[in-house]
């Protein structure tokens, strides 16, 4: 059986190598992101995903923290901004200012993870997303915090979801879609799982999975042998979606290739 949605794509060779070639030169011309995370016990998700943006090719990127990190992170990590945190350490409601603030000046936001859990943290991620319209990459355990609300991430265009199998069986479930993920799959049934999930919702998926990447949206799928760390693929991904807007799958597929 023919699947004509499905493109194999080497480590080392690009399937689309014109939109490697094409990459912006110019930083100013490179786009601008804007990353959000962190929490008063851990921001290593935030700063790994500055690096790795900037190691992509990234014009400006900023880091949102929340302020209970000022303190300890501010003079080792320069490239922080603040927002107010509740007791705990998280992102507080009062938070949303400088979130929105942020996604007025940035072509894409990054949900990099290291959010904690916290209640707070979730109404204003759920806040957040229902006033921002442009495009979101969510990863790590920012991811968590949709899954009560999967009919409604689901549904969101500009999304990018880079998540765990766990997660998104998590999603599938909550969604009442038919099919399961599980950890026991082989690649041809994911290929095929993936296939049937990214036709019924919006979102972008990518998984790693036995050590192959996924990649799948309106139905196509790629798959990618690659080596890439889990916490680098979403601000690759990040960074070539915003940099090839009309081209989201293969700005995507590109992403996780050598380059």
């Amino acid at each position: 059986m023919e699947h004509t949605y499905w493109q194999k794509q080497p480590a080392d060779q690009p399937l689309f190598p014109d939109l490697l070639w094409s990459r912006p030169e110019n930083k100013a011309m490179a786009g601008k992101l804007g990353i959000i995370g962190g929490n008063a016990h851990g921001f290593s998700a935030p700063a790994e995903a500055y690096t790795f943006a900037s190691d992509a090719g990234i014009g400006t990127a900023r880091v949102l923290l929340p302020d209970s990190l000022k303190s300890t992170v501010g003079r080792v990590f320069e490239a922080g901004e603040y927002a107010p945190s509740t007791p705990s350490g998280s992102f507080s409601q009062k938070s949303i200012a400088e979130f929105l603030e942020l996604s007025v000046w940035a072509d894409g936001i990054l949900f990099a993870g290291d959010f904690g859990q916290n209640s707070e943290t979730a109404i204003i991620l759920e806040k957040f997303l229902t006033k921002y319209s442009g495009p979101v990459t969510i990863t790590g355990d920012s991811i968590n915090y949709f899954i009560s609300h999967a009919q409604k991430l689901l549904a969101r265009p500009d999304t990018l979801l880079v998540l765990e199998m766990p997660q998104l069986q998590k999603l599938a479930t909550k969604a009442k879609f038919p099919q399961a993920f599980t950890s026991n799959m082989d690649l041809l049934r994911v290929v095929e799982v993936l296939h049937n999930f990214s036709g019924a919702f919006k979102p972008a998926v990518i998984i790693r999975h036995q050590e192959t990447i996924f990649v799948a949206m309106d139905g196509q799928v790629s798959t990618t042998k690659s080596y890439f760390m889990s916490n680098q693929i979403a601000p690759y991904a990040a960074v070539f979606w915003l940099q090839n807007p009309t081209k989201p799958f293969e700005a995507l597929t590109s992403s996780i290739t050598k380059h």
